[in-house]
């Protein structure tokens, strides 16, 4: 929005000091004006016979202070100018960096120097700030190039298929037909992954009472064919937990651990335990708590970490069967979790597998 020109903030600072200045000497010969002609008689002889009287004093006093005066308002203006750039030069630095930063640089930083004072309360949160939106763009463009690779895969395949099937007019249809079924399936399930995530992370949805205790034991219910097909045992312990959030989103996010969990599982007598609590603080409020642990390969420690980003399967984690994932599981719960504004801990098991703890905030 366009917006007419003022005085800069060094000048109305300039302004203010000289004017200040000047006010303060207007009052000081006001005063000693005031004093030094209260004891000057008026009168031709003046004092004793010997001193001025009040007619020559004002006539030497006046031009003296009118030179005193313009002195003050002069010495008030430079002295305000040079003040006023000395004070405003960390912000002169936090102008120019937000002005990088408009342009795309988000790698540059302040790091201002001195004490701790205002300015450098506000460079330091700015700093802050470019920081985390540097590592919030950088997240969002190799998640775009992921999602661009994962979602190129099943249309080459696709045209692939095509191609052999036009150069091959004796091929099994069947065949072909199957194996474009099975690409179209994972594309779509794809697509509503990534739409599923974004809807997360927007944070768009209407907040209802939900049972995290009901919602695994329906994903218990759902999966338990997958399990027994694993031959991997899956329970559901704990109490009623209570949260505030969208049922669907919750639910995906159930289904999405313990499907991870019965996966990436041990090839045959794996175990899968889903628990679900209430924990209740002596003075604040209460939390929800889910927990998904199963057994399996150990996990290094620093590839845990990695799991909930988008299109990380990890080492040993990529599935070659029909529950191949898209590398979005761990990503949607995580999304899902903070926007309920709830918190997500993983953690290896010293005798491998996985524990996934997820603390919601508990239903008023």
């Amino acid at each position: 929005m366009a917006r007419r020109r003022g005085l800069s903030a060094r000048m109305k600072l300039t302004l203010s000091y000289a004017g200040f200045l000047a006010v303060a000497g207007a009052l000081l010969l006001a005063v000693v004006w005031g004093y030094l002609l209260r004891y000057v008689p008026d009168n031709p002889q003046g004092l004793l016979g010997v001193s001025p009287n009040r007619w020559l004093l004002v006539r030497t006093f006046f031009p003296a202070a009118a030179v005193a005066m313009a002195g003050l308002l002069v010495f008030g203006l430079v002295g305000g100018w040079l003040l006023a750039g000395r004070m405003l030069a960390p912000l002169t630095q936090i102008r120019d960096a937000a002005r990088r930063a408009g342009d795309g640089a988000l790698s540059h930083r302040i790091r201002m120097k001195g004490r701790q004072d205002e300015f450098r309360e506000l460079s330091d949160a700015f700093d802050s700030m470019l920081r985390k939106l540097e590592s919030h763009v950088e997240e969002q463009r190799r998640f775009a190039a992921n999602a661009s690779h994962e979602l190129r895969t099943p249309l080459a395949i696709s045209r692939a298929l095509l191609d052999v099937a036009r150069e091959d007019p004796t091929r099994d249809r069947e065949e072909l037909v199957a194996r474009l079924q099975a690409v179209n399936t994972r594309a779509i399930d794809l697509t509503e992954a990534l739409l599923l995530l974004s809807r997360g992370d927007t944070g768009t949805f209407t907040r209802e009472s939900v049972d995290l205790s009901l919602l695994a034991e329906e994903a218990a219910e759902t999966l338990l064919p997958l399990a027994e097909q694993r031959r991997t045992t899956l329970d559901v312990t704990g109490g009623e937990a209570r949260t505030s959030g969208s049922a669907e989103l919750l639910l995906r996010m159930v289904t999405n651990l313990v499907q991870n969990a019965v996966v990436h599982n041990l090839p045959a007598g794996g175990t899968v335990t889903v628990h679900t609590e209430t924990v209740r603080a002596g003075t604040g409020g209460a939390t929800s708590v889910l927990r998904v642990e199963n057994t399996g390969p150990q996990l290094p420690p620093d590839l845990v970490p990695t799991l909930t980003e988008p299109f990380q399967r990890g080492a040993e984690r990529v599935r070659t069967d029909e529950h191949a994932g898209v590398g979005l599981g761990l990503a949607i719960v995580h999304s899902v979790v903070r926007a309920h504004d709830g918190s997500l801990a993983l953690t290896p098991r010293p005798t491998g597998g996985l524990l996934v703890t997820v603390r919601l905030p508990g239903a008023p």
